[in-house]
């Protein structure tokens, strides 16, 4: 008799932030979905970025309880912003391997198997995440799906435009986020000023092409990518890179300005032109 043995896959760190507005029962959903992964995480790092209500406390004892040696919880004393609670998550994550969720999102149990499948084929890879589907309420009410360049190649061309991962589906190396500096505080471009650090040092990057993300989606997250302060926010986070070569002035002048459009336009109008253009 011929016995197959079970596939070993590496270690790797759940990282996720939580904040008093979070959804108690969005809350519970995230964290499931990724203790029902087929590859079970070592360590699930939670950073509560400031006090948190009595239901969102309640619910992420009720995890520590049942499981002390898998999580780890670590309290701020106030709120920081997701930039700077991330960038202390991932100094204390004990593994090599990060995979990232946020506290209202959702992945399928095989997303962290399919990632380490990739990775195991293209071990150069440092970083990597997958299409998504934006749902509202419940997952099979998919209002868009968002289509992202596949090979490191097409995200490099594709990051010149738009952030070319989305972030709580992504896996990347500790090693690789410190030594680009880690996560900074920049309003909502957190991720994408990351990602544009990782790439400067050469950092390979990959995307599945199937969605192992679903992304929930409201009027707030259209509202959230409009206004003055995030306008603000992108346009310095911008001028950054292109200071220090990420941008041709050509691609720095191209991809500002239409941020100052989509900033200033009506809301209800933003979340047309996402929902019409800028997915698939």
């Amino acid at each position: 008799m011929v016995v197959k043995l079970k596939k070993e896959f590496p270690k790797y760190s759940v990282l996720m932030s939580v904040y008093y507005k979070d959804n108690p029962e969005w809350l519970k959903y995230s964290i499931d979905c990724m203790l029902a992964q087929t590859v079970y995480p070592d360590e699930f790092v939670i950073i509560e970025d400031g006090p948190l209500s009595d239901k969102l406390n309640n619910i992420v004892d009720e995890y520590y309880k049942k499981n002390k040696k898998l999580f780890n919880i670590i309290k701020l004393e106030k709120n920081i912003g997701l930039g700077p609670a991330l960038k202390i998550g991932v100094e204390n994550c004990k593994n090599e391997w990060i995979a990232r969720m946020d506290s209202d999102d959702y992945s399928p149990n095989d997303r962290i198997e399919k990632q380490f499948n990739v990775i195991e084929q293209h071990p150069e890879i440092g970083i990597i995440g997958s299409n998504a589907d934006e749902f509202s309420g419940n997952i099979t009410n998919v209002l868009a799906r968002v289509i992202l360049p596949e090979t490191n190649e097409e995200i490099i061309k594709f990051s010149k435009k738009k952030c070319p991962y989305r972030h709580s589906g992504i896996m990347y190396k500790k090693s690789e986020v410190l030594a680009a500096g880690n996560y900074k505080e920049c309003y909502l471009c957190e991720d994408y000023d990351l990602y544009a650090r990782m790439e400067l040092n050469g950092v390979k990057g990959y995307n599945i092409q199937e969605p192992l993300l679903y992304v929930r989606v409201n009027p707030e997250f259209y509202g959230r990518r409009g206004g003055m302060k995030y306008l603000k926010s992108i346009l310095k986070f911008k001028k950054s890179l292109y200071k220090c070569g990420f941008f041709t002035t050509k691609q720095y002048i191209v991809a500002s300005s239409a941020h100052i459009v989509v900033c200033l336009m009506p809301n209800k109008l933003r979340e047309f032109i996402y929902k019409k253009f800028l997915r698939k």
